[in-house]
């Protein structure tokens, strides 16, 4: 008891203590506290699920016009960032749509993005995605500070790559969480000349760093990337891929060996599959292998192709049977003989190179070294899709069949995405590589596939494509189809965002979805020049006044074209 009593007393001083404690801090609260500086500068008017109506006084916001801090500044403008209070968070809404109302009045159409806690200071911490409890109509609305801003778009300590800053702000860091935004595949979009290879290679460049022990091959059709992965990827093209013919599947072979369309077609197809595998099991101890189908990379000879074609058509009667035969024989003697498709069908011995093929394009182990470029810029315009194809089924099935070793997860990075898995299917070319990259988009991420699509056009993207793409990184597209595709595959909170995009100058980008907290407008980091992209514009200017030496450009040229860049 008398214990309790001592104790009392002590209790009291240290309340006292307190309460003299909070007096003293009281006059430095408003220095602490910038969040209670600015007057509100509307109210609520109405809520409704995603998007609801503010009324801004337009005094206030032109007033807040010429304030030294570019957050408030901006904020009360189309795609500006406003708060409300409810309880004791802080809700951020986006603004999508501004219209004059009555005398002085604007009334605002804003998208709520997330809350975040309201601490006894008035200042927000904890942001996160997403509204818990929305404010009641009449609720006062205040601009937004960069300080909210830094709370808001604060990194968490989950793995990230920092890639630009934050629009309008000038040193707060916008960034891209590595895991969801592989996880769930990403998009880059954005037109002709607006800096979308800076903007990929700045992206990779930054994931490679983070990760020196990645797995990524990035496709590259124009030959672009080799110049920005010198120093740190493995650059392959068509004099050292050597890409073993044998490694294409029967849809593959298909595309490469048939000429013929409609009911030939299956005819033709038929008969390849039965030479095919005929040549796939001649010679070979079986048992080692197990169940072998004609998909199975099963190196074979060319030869022994060719020779069981030649003898399956001689036990033909009628003259008519041989025509497929011989169609696929010519074909087949076609395609030996044309010195373009010696990276994939040269008559060398043929070995069982797929461990080695792997090791090398996947980065396993990387040393260092975390991504594969593969230039297809050289490979014939015939087959490109059949390559891409062989390339990207590789990844898929290495990361099916290795599921029950440790785990390596892979990234397929596929420039100029639209050629491989356009909106129209109507040709029979070109449909193995639509299958496999439409496949790996909808089930990559169970086995550790991640797919980063880049193109310029998305409006000539299979829709199912691009809406399996959780984070989209959108820079400027100038037209409307294009506009209309990623406002359809964007989540609803950032439609407001979406308005910029044919506003946005170039290196300019909205991202939004699973790789950031909220969708952000960012404007990318400057990239060094030796690990840039060569996909830099002509300057017409200075180089038409410029001249020399023209007979020998002609004549180097016109060799090079003669020989296919022998």
């Amino acid at each position: 008891m008398s214990e309790n009593m001592n104790e009392q007393p002590n209790l009291r001083e240290f309340l006292n203590e307190v309460s003299s404690f909070s007096e003293e801090e009281a006059p430095a609260a408003p220095v602490k506290a910038p969040a209670a500086a600015h007057p509100p500068i509307g109210k609520v008017v109405e809520i409704a699920g995603s998007g609801s109506q503010v009324r801004l006084d337009a005094g206030a916001v032109t007033a807040l016009q010429s304030h030294k801090d570019a957050s408030v500044a901006m904020s009360g403008q189309v795609g500006s960032q406003i708060k409300t209070v409810v309880g004791n968070s802080w809700l951020i809404a986006n603004v999508r749509t501004l219209k004059e109302g009555e005398a002085g009045e604007l009334i605002a159409a804003v998208d709520f993005l997330g809350e975040g806690s309201r601490d006894a200071a008035g200042r927000m911490t904890n942001f996160r995605r997403g509204v818990t409890r929305y404010p009641i109509p009449g609720a006062e609305v205040l601009p937004v500070s960069t300080d909210d801003l830094r709370a808001v778009f604060a990194a968490s300590d989950e793995p990230h790559i920092e890639i630009g800053t934050v629009y309008p702000t000038d040193d707060i860091r916008g960034a891209l969480y590595v895991d969801p935004m592989l996880g769930k595949h990403f998009a880059v979009l954005g037109s002709t000349g607006t800096g979308k290879s800076t903007s990929v290679a700045l992206i990779l460049h930054r994931i490679s760093q983070l990760s020196p022990e990645g797995h990524i091959v990035m496709i590259d059709p124009h030959g672009e990337y080799s110049a920005a992965f010198k120093g740190c990827g493995e650059l392959f093209n068509v004099d050292n891929l050597q890409l073993p013919y044998w490694l294409m599947n029967f849809d593959e072979h298909c595309e490469v060996l048939l000429t013929t369309h409609g009911q030939d077609r299956q005819r033709d197809a038929d008969i390849l599959a039965k030479c095919l595998l005929a040549a796939r099991t001649k010679g070979k101890d079986m048992s080692q292998f197990g169940k072998v189908t004609v998909d199975s990379p099963i190196p074979y000879l060319l030869s022994d192709l060719h020779g069981i074609l030649v003898n399956e058509m001689g036990k033909l009667d009628r003259a008519g049977d041989t025509l497929p035969f011989q169609r696929l024989k010519t074909k087949l003697e076609e395609l030996r003989a044309d010195p373009r498709y010696t990276f994939m069908f040269s008559g060398m011995l043929v070995s069982d190179s797929m461990g080695g093929f792997l090791a090398k394009l996947f980065r396993l182990p990387s040393q260092g070294r975390p991504i594969s470029i593969v230039d297809v810029s050289g490979v014939p315009s015939e087959i490109t899709s059949v390559v891409v194809s062989v390339l990207a089924r590789m990844v898929f099935d290495y990361a099916i069949w290795s599921r029950t070793e440790a785990q390596r997860p892979l990234l397929l990075v596929c420039e100029e995405a639209h050629r491989y898995v356009p909106k129209d299917d109507s040709s029979e070319n070109g449909q193995a590589v639509r299958r496999i990259l439409e496949r790996i988009a909808k089930e990559g991420r169970k086995y550790g596939v991640s797919l980063g699509l880049i193109t310029q056009r998305p409006s000539d993207l299979a829709e199912g494509v691009l809406s399996q793409c959780g984070t989209i990184i959108s820079m400027r597209l100038n037209n409307d189809r294009d506009q209309a595709c990623v406002r359809a595959a964007m989540p609803e909170g950032a439609r407001g965002f979406l308005d910029a995009i044919p506003a946005l100058r170039n290196r300019e980008c909205i991202v939004c979805g699973e790789g950031v907290a909220i969708p952000i407008r960012v404007r990318f980091d400057d990239l060094e020049p030796e690990k840039r992209p060569a996909s830099s514009d002509p300057s017409f200017a200075r180089l038409w006044r410029e001249t020399g030496d023209e007979e020998g450009i002609i004549n180097r040229t016109i060799k090079r074209w003669r020989g296919h860049g022998r």
